[in-house]
């Protein structure tokens, strides 16, 4: 009897070209593939897992969120087990659980909430230097603040996305953004029903922008009003952002 198998999954993703596995030609390493080739080497089946979202090449996770289904027997005990023995030790399964059977990871996500880390020029931070983006400018908290807030809603954020044509909406709501200091970098958290491509990223790099005064905060206005990358700012680097839950 087929079950559903709900995977909460943590990783670095610095060696990997993003969660989502590639064409069939592509010898590209990711996440996807390496979960999926040895779930199927422990079933004896092909098995297909889905995601929550992709994550970029580069970007990292606390807790992906994915779902497979199989015939096999195994206790969700035994497969979490067999996984971390397994798989690389930069992928790691926090949970195994059975699913409902019309539980799907991405359909039935209704949040999720990502982290951008940026370090604080001149303040060393050896053990995270892998996990932050070195802008060398001083960043104006009160101006990134105000920024954001002009994020908040539903909104379409094509502007703010690498999406050059779509057939779907690019309409997303932003529910929170919270930008905090501490001694050795800022951290920006965005919490929202649904992100597009490079969108975080790309939010991160014009607040960033707004912050060293480059730009001013109602410029995000403008981004949301033309839906046109070409206003917004910069993308922030890849090893910066986590994507930190999925809520369902």
């Amino acid at each position: 009897m087929s079950r559903n198998i709900r995977l909460t999954i943590e990783y670095d993703g610095g060696r990997y070209q993003g969660w989502q596995k590639l064409g069939k030609n592509s010898n590209a390493v990711t996440i996807q593939g390496k979960i999926e080739s040895v779930l199927s080497q422990m079933t004896g089946e092909k098995i297909l897992i889905t995601g929550s979202g992709r994550t970029d090449a580069g970007v990292h996770a606390y807790g992906q969120v994915a779902n497979f289904h199989t015939n096999s027997s195994m206790s969700c005990k035994e497969i979490k087990k067999y996984l971390q023995k397994y798989l690389p030790s930069d992928i790691g399964i926090l949970k195994v659980e059975n699913a409902g059977e019309r539980f799907h990871s991405r359909l039935n996500a209704k949040q999720k909430t990502y982290c951008y880390r940026i370090a604080i020029p001149g303040i060393p931070n050896v053990f995270e230097r892998k996990y932050l983006w070195y802008f060398p400018e001083t960043l104006n908290m009160s101006l990134m603040n105000q920024a954001a807030s002009y994020l908040i809603g539903t909104h379409d954020f094509k502007g703010f996305s690498s999406i050059k044509k779509t057939k779907k909406s690019t309409v997303r709501e932003i529910t929170n953004i919270q930008i905090k200091k501490t001694d050795k970098e800022i951290q920006i958290f965005f919490t929202g029903n649904g992100f597009l491509h490079n969108m975080v990223r790309i939010l991160t790099g014009t607040i960033v922008e707004v912050g060293c005064g480059r730009r001013k905060p109602e410029d995000l206005l403008k981004v949301l009003e033309s839906k046109d990358r070409k206003d917004a700012g910069i993308t922030a680097p890849p090893q910066g952002l986590f994507l930190i839950n999925v809520q369902y």
